[in-house]
């Protein structure tokens, strides 16, 4: 979360090793989060095209919606717009997953978009309890002047272009 792409890339390098010790042991939301920054990283390195990075950050996003609601889907067939406001996934972020696994690719920007959404998520809900709040106290003056601009993206997002 620091933004350094090599403090990150130290950080995807341990988790790459945490990862072959523990298998599929590995917390979902470390292995989701790994992938979500291993996007960013390969983004800021300049190496690959905007299509490439689409499905770079395509391929995150999916994976972090199947197996953040995966686990709460029952016997019976539960709608992923569901399970993800059971969880506090934001809905635009489901319709973006579907868009990418069965309609046509989005902008690399909304993609962008998606990640730094999740990667928030992720942040709020795992990480912070495991680091004890720590993490969310750093970045507190900066959520604040990032969030309404948030709220106005979310809000087109939401609306009934995505429907």
């Amino acid at each position: 979360y620091c933004g350094d792409s090599r403090l990150q890339q130290d950080a995807l390098d341990r988790v790459s090793a945490w990862k072959s010790r523990y298998g599929p042991k590995m917390p979902l939301a470390v292995d989701c989060t790994a992938e979500l920054i291993r996007c960013k990283v390969l983004d800021s390195s300049g190496r690959l095209k905007s299509h490439e990075l689409i499905l770079s950050y395509g391929l995150a996003l999916v994976r972090f919606v199947n197996l953040i609601t995966e686990r709460k889907q029952k016997m019976v067939s539960i709608p992923l717009r569901q399970l993800a406001r059971e969880v506090d996934i934001p809905i635009w972020v489901v319709d973006l997953r579907h868009e990418l696994t069965h309609g046509k690719l989005p902008r690399l920007a909304l993609c962008r978009k998606g990640c730094d959404v999740v990667l928030d998520w992720l942040r709020k809900m795992y990480w912070s309890r495991q680091l004890g709040n720590n993490l969310c106290e750093e970045s507190e003056g900066e959520d604040e002047e990032e969030e309404q601009e948030e709220v106005e993206a979310n809000a087109e997002l939401d609306s009934d272009g995505w429907e």
